[in-house]
């Protein structure tokens, strides 16, 4: 006779929680995935932030420049800006801002601050900030950026939470910390132009923003029972837990984020110490039936770069993605069996460095199995583990080819890295994407990475944020979760 087995209460709580709406005219309850707590600002602009921090920082404290909805660059302490000398000068205008004490928002204030982020060495953008010679005051409201290599591309990085500037007693907005709670933080919208007398009457309570911090599995539930707005951060390891609550469909949301998830080469050994044997695994994995195993619209990916971007040429594509499946499956049996016939007659054997999370391991064996078809022994071992293949699972920061290649290529052969290296040096912007497109190229013969798909980001997002959006850089501003009031 089969047991009973009573309903936990956390499962009845979220079914009758599932039957009810948040109201539309309470603030909006954001939950950032990340290390549980308060989020918290850092000592110093530039130290390394994880998520919970980085939407506080952005949130509180601008830099010149910010992301929209959409993942675009908008205005942030810049009311408008310039791009002259062929990239190697930015000339921003600031717009009339208050920090949090109600001082001006002047430039030198804010060349100050950038100057500090720009040189501290824990700032994880300083590689991609090199070509910056310096920041400097013009006139009380105009600041110029001056590189010494043209660099068209650099505002994304301006938008970000690294760059922003905190200022004396909390930043320029859009938002300021109203309260500190035990486990979240209630934010105040930054009101320009109004009348002082006004400063300090209510404000629209559903215009507040509560900020939390928590394990992504404590913030799905909360989502579940709808006591939040938003779940945002989520990646790979998460997503299974999502599925496993049963979220509504209209809720869940994937970013089309670029940036690099696949396999990095760590180990050029064995099988791997030829590029043919680093292709034939390459080959072997089915990309859209891993994918869409984990999550429908989670989308496959075959080269290192995910457009043309600043590269002279289209993606470099390997020469074997014109077969099928069953064809490059063959070909790679075909590799294996003529290594094996050299080595005793001993199958290949890898390990890949994935993280522990639901999600990994669900990839994991994905991996493991499309090996097994050419005959190659695989096993997952620990994220930080010594390893032959290492599974990387970045998010772009701004929009270069060099990001990408450079990411790609650790290690990768000296000809390849030698010709990044000159691509960061050139003066030319023509050279610069000839440059560019050539290593890409020469990555893709070399098979240092095995790119798989674009980085899996989720969030949880209730019907009342009519304006949140999708996009490349998996980035939500608390300022763009909802229409402005007319």
């Amino acid at each position: 006779m089969p047991r009973f087995r009573p309903v936990p209460l956390i499962l009845a709580a979220l079914a009758l929680g599932a039957c009810e709406r948040r109201p539309d005219d309470v603030p909006v309850v954001v939950s950032t995935v990340g290390p549980p707590g308060v989020p918290s600002l850092p000592a110093r602009p530039g130290n390394p932030l994880d998520l919970p921090d980085a939407m506080l920082t952005a949130a509180t404290a601008q830099g010149l420049v910010g992301f929209d909805a959409a993942g675009q660059v908008e205005p942030g302490l810049a009311e408008r800006w310039i791009i002259i000398d062929g990239g190697r000068s930015y000339i921003f205008r600031l717009r009339e801002a208050e920090w949090g004490n109600g001082e001006r928002v002047t430039a030198r204030a804010v060349v100050r601050g950038l100057r500090r982020a720009i040189a501290n060495p824990r700032n994880p953008l300083a590689p991609h900030l090199s070509a910056i010679d310096e920041v400097v005051e013009m006139t009380p409201l105009v600041i110029e950026v001056r590189l010494s290599r043209p660099r068209p591309d650099l505002l994304p990085l301006f938008a970000r939470p690294e760059l922003a500037v905190p200022g004396p007693e909390g930043g320029s907005g859009p938002f300021r910390i109203a309260e500190r709670g035990r486990s979240d933080l209630l934010l105040r919208p930054v009101l320009d132009n109004i009348d002082p007398e006004d400063a300090e009457a209510p404000i629209d309570p559903a215009r507040l923003v509560r900020l939390r911090a928590e394990r992504a599995a404590s913030a799905i539930l909360r989502f579940r029972a709808r006591e939040s707005d938003m779940v945002t951060g989520g990646g790979l390891d998460d997503w299974p837990l999502v599925l496993l609550a049963d979220v509504p469909r209209p809720n869940r949301r994937i970013d089309p984020a670029h940036g690099l998830f696949g396999l990095r080469v760590a180990r050029r050994q064995g099988f791997l110490e030829t590029a043919a044997g680093r292709e034939a695994v390459a080959m072997a994995f089915d990309r859209t039936a891993m994918t869409r195993s984990i999550a429908e619209q989670w989308a496959p990916s075959e080269t290192i770069l995910p457009g043309q971007l600043d590269s002279a040429a289209a993606p470099a594509r390997a020469s074997w993605l014109s077969f099928d499946l069953d064809a490059r499956r063959t070909a790679a049996q075909v590799r294996v069996a003529e290594w094996r016939a050299a080595n005793g007659g001993q199958p290949p054997r890898l390990t890949i460095a994935m993280p522990d999370g639901p999600g990994s391991k669900r990839l994991a064996a994905a991996l493991i199995a499309d090996l097994a078809s050419i005959g190659v022994l695989a096993r997952r071992v620990a994220a930080d583990a010594p390893a032959d293949l290492r599974l990387v699972d970045r998010v772009a920061p701004y929009d270069s080819a060099r990001w990408y290649l450079r990411n790609a290529c650790q290690p990768c052969a000296a000809s390849i890295a030698a010709r990044l290296d000159r691509a960061r040096a050139a003066t030319d912007l023509t050279e610069r994407s000839r440059l560019l497109a050539q290593a890409d190229a020469m990555l893709a013969r070399d098979v240092a990475f095995i790119p798989l798909a674009h980085p899996l980001r989720w969030s949880l997002v209730a019907l009342r944020l009519r304006e949140w959006q999708g996009n490349s850089r998996a980035w939500h501003p608390l300022n763009h979760l909802r229409a402005a009031p007319n």
